[in-house]
């Protein structure tokens, strides 16, 4: 039987690589032997051919050095994304909580200015009764209301302030053995008496039922209302105890503007039932 034929291309190709790599290994040991004599017999010249490589190779290394860098840099850049997103969460949470504190510490020193004026006469505050889980609110309607899962079999009763952690929510307008309606500060029909907290300028926060709060300042001609103002309630009208923050103005104008509340009760959890504050005035009236 008749062998096939070699074909020459494949042969040619393989004489050719097997040439090439002869070639290659042949110059790579000329190149390294001249080296060698160099090294040994003319150090300058050796020094002078290391040093120009040196100048080929520095460009190529510094840019693989560069990527070895930036790839082993990706998963720590991951992490400290992750990190630094978590940090500015809570910082934004330790700001919010240090604002309000700035915001009870700038009306305790108003109400401190103010009672030294008054001399003899003591701020009672309110006296917390109950916190109970905020069950239903509607914030979507024209009339806000929230129910609070506690009644009058634990001490609550019509007219009491209804307080969050953030702020004022509103008051109980009806009442159950185990629940409560309580009028929300945005309603229509809500009307809080305010001060502002940096100069105790007196104002009414009136609801709109639409999520806002207008506030309109009594008793001052022109009075000049700033974005950013701050405005707690009064302790005017023996409900609402002093000082608990109700609203920030949203837009700067002249004896009313726009505000919106600090507490929202479709956002909450729980609320606090307070005591109605009775004021000193009408503490000593009904001493007389």
């Amino acid at each position: 039987m008749a062998t096939r034929p070699r074909r020459p291309s494949y042969s040619r190709r393989a004489q050719y690589g097997l040439f090439a790599t002869y070639v290659l290994t042949v110059a790579g040991t000329l190149v390294v032997a001249i080296l060698l004599v160099l090294a040994r017999f003319d150090p300058a010249t050796f020094a002078s051919l290391r040093t120009a490589a040196a100048e080929v190779t520095t460009p190529i290394s510094s840019g693989l050095a560069w990527m070895t860098r930036g790839l082993a840099s990706v998963p720590q850049g991951v992490s400290d994304y992750f990190a630094v997103k978590q940090r500015n969460a809570a910082l934004r949470e330790q700001l919010a909580a240090e604002r309000r504190e700035i915001v009870a510490a700038r009306a305790l020193a108003n109400e401190n200015r103010r009672l030294k004026a008054l001399l003899g006469v003591r701020d009672q505050g309110g006296t917390a009764i109950v916190s109970a889980h905020l069950v239903s609110s509607t914030a979507s309607s024209t009339r806000r209301y929230a129910v609070l899962d506690a009644g009058s079999r634990h001490g609550v009763a019509v007219g009491q302030p209804v307080r969050g952690p953030d702020g004022l929510i509103g008051r109980v307008v009806e009442l159950g053995l185990n629940n409560a309606r309580i009028l929300l500060i945005t309603d229509p029909e809500s009307v809080v008496p305010v001060r502002r907290a940096r100069d105790g300028l007196p104002a009414i926060a009136a609801g709109r039922g639409d999520g806002l709060i207008e506030i309109r300042a009594v008793d001052a001609a022109n009075a000049v209302l700033r974005a950013g103002d701050i405005f707690v309630t009064s302790g005017t009208g023996g409900i609402f105890s002093p000082n608990i923050p109700v609203a920030r103005a949203t837009r700067s104008a002249r004896d009313a503007t726009m505000a919106r509340a600090f507490a929202h009760a479709d956002t909450l959890d729980y609320a606090t039932v307070e005591r109605a504050f009775v004021s000193p005035a009408v503490m000593a009236q009904g001493a007389r």
